[in-house]
């Protein structure tokens, strides 16, 4: 019931930073972010079962994919601002950078 709680409770949050990562930044890297999440919270559910610390990895794991999400919105919202106030555009730099990092999520 517990594990169960939990991921009702993280996945409103998973949604928000899911959605500003996609639409701010780019799509590619936040649905394979997304995907790893959600195989991430059934290893925690799964993990759960059995004895706690078999659950940490799971945890742990998905707070880093939450991490990368909320980056990845940060970068689009900064990018936004710099193009209406200064006029320079970093959005090829940026998805690049996110193509790069996203497959580093699979490092356990």
């Amino acid at each position: 019931f517990h594990s169960s709680q939990n991921c009702g409770h993280a996945y409103p949050t998973f949604l928000a930073v899911l959605w500003c990562a996609g639409l701010l930044c780019s799509q590619a890297p936040a649905a394979f972010a997304g995907l790893m999440y959600l195989f991430v919270r059934q290893k925690y559910f799964v993990g759960y079962l059995g004895e706690r610390t078999q659950s940490t990895p799971g945890y742990l794991f998905g707070k880093r994919i939450i991490l990368f999400l909320f980056l990845m919105s940060v970068a689009g919202i900064l990018n936004y601002y710099l193009v209406f106030f200064f006029g320079s555009d970093f959005e090829i730099h940026i998805k690049t950078i996110t193509s790069a990092i996203s497959p580093l999520l699979l490092i356990p």
